[in-house]
Order: C-alpha cells, then structure tokens, then sequence
C-alpha cells in the first residue's frame, strides 16, 4: 500500500496530542530504566534495601496494560478509583482520564476522583510535576496521599469502582481489605505481575478464590501477567 493510503491507529484514548505525547515519554523513559534492573536479585520483602533500589524509579505500568485499564474504566463507568502504588504517576494518569470522560456522561457536578498512594515523597513530588504537564483536567481529579498506605486508605473513600495493585506484592492484600468495604458490586480490581511474582501473591489469591469471597478472578496473558478480580 503507498504511504499516503496508510493511515495512523486512532488512540485508544480520549486525550489531547499534549497528553498522549507526555504518556509516551514517560513510557520510554521507564522501559529504559527497567532495562537496567536486576529484577531477580532484589530482595522479597518491603526492606530498607528494595526502597532506596526503588526511590529513583519509574516501575510503571506498561503501556498496553494502562490501556486496557483505561478501557475497563470506561466500560464500567468508573468515576471513584484507587491506585495502590503511584510511583512517578505514570498510570495516575490513564485513570484520570477515563474518570474525568466518565463523569461527563452523567453531569457537569459529578466529581471524578482518583485516589493515588505513595509511600516517598520525592517520587510524590515527580508524579504532582507530571500531572501538572498533562493539564489541571489531571491535576484536578488525582487525590494523591503520601505514606503509608496502610494509613492513608484507611478513610474518605467513599464507593469504590476500581482498584489497581501495582505495588509491591506484600501490600496488594493490606490494600484490598482496606478498599473491599467500599467496592460496589462489580467493582474491579487488577493486580500486575501476577504470573512473574505469582509466589508472592499466594495470599491474595487465596484470599480472593475463598469460597463466599465475593470475589472471581481471571490470569491475562500479559507481559509478566495481570489478574483481573471482580467484586460480585
């Protein structure tokens, strides 16, 4: 086919050529950081060791799987989220997006909200510089609380329509009990790396696959895996 007759996917986003230039930067930048981690010599546990291997990294979502998110937003109409591991607010965005276009579906006052965890301040930091490049319609929807997210979470919740675990795999089931009393029925979660790091989810899988759980659950084929749980 000549090049004047190819023609460019669309995006799979409802975003400004601005924000989908700022996604894709971020994107290289962090594949290009990941290159450079030995993943299989970090150590298992949340130590003082894996934070400071940690502090200066993106670890961010990959590209495909921050659209897809994106997408199961849209198609459950997600207007509250909470993401359990912000880092360099990568993926904050995506789900800004999709709450923000959401909440136009219903009214002008509804509110979007993204409720983001960090635990460092100085990747808080990077991630408010990054929100505030992609606009205040970001800006304006991301709740980012800084600490422990096992203290943070634990009010001003509200419903809960999603829940991305992308966190260190000791905290994912913290997190999730933490949310499950505010999930609504067919809320979604979604938890990464769950074939690379499955022997350190076994206890949220155990969790989740309990007979009167309230929870189902599926593996995706993604890079490294990606489960997603529906809150029946």
């Amino acid at each position: 086919m000549p090049k004047s007759q190819c023609l460019m996917s669309p995006s799979p986003l409802a975003a400004s050529p601005e924000v989908l230039a700022l996604l894709k930067d971020l994107h290289t930048k962090s594949l290009t950081q990941e290159a450079t981690v030995d993943w299989q010599s970090l150590p298992q546990q949340c130590t003082t060791d894996f934070d400071s291997i940690m502090l200066d990294k993106f670890i961010a979502l990959d590209q495909d799987k921050c659209e897809l998110v994106y997408h199961i937003l849209r198609s459950i109409n997600a207007k509250t989220v909470v993401e359990a591991g912000t880092s360099f607010g990568v993926s904050t965005i995506y789900l800004a997006l999709a709450v923000a276009e959401n909440a136009k579906r219903v009214s002008a006052t509804t509110k979007p909200r993204v409720i983001a965890t960090e635990k460092e301040e100085s990747k808080a930091k990077l991630a408010r510089a990054h929100w505030a490049t992609a606009g205040k319609e970001i800006e304006d929807v991301i709740d980012l609380r800084v600490g422990d997210l096992r203290e943070t979470l634990t009010s001003d919740l509200g419903t809960v329509d999603f829940l991305l675990l992308d966190i260190w795999t000791p905290l994912a089931l913290p997190a999730l009990k933490l949310v499950q009393p505010h999930l609504r029925p067919g809320a979604v979660v979604i938890a990464d790396n769950t074939i690379m790091a499955a022997d350190r989810y076994q206890e949220l899988f155990a969790y989740v696959d309990a007979e009167g759980s309230g929870f189902r659950r599926v593996t995706m084929p993604y890079k490294g895996g990606m489960d997603m749980i529906v809150y029946q």
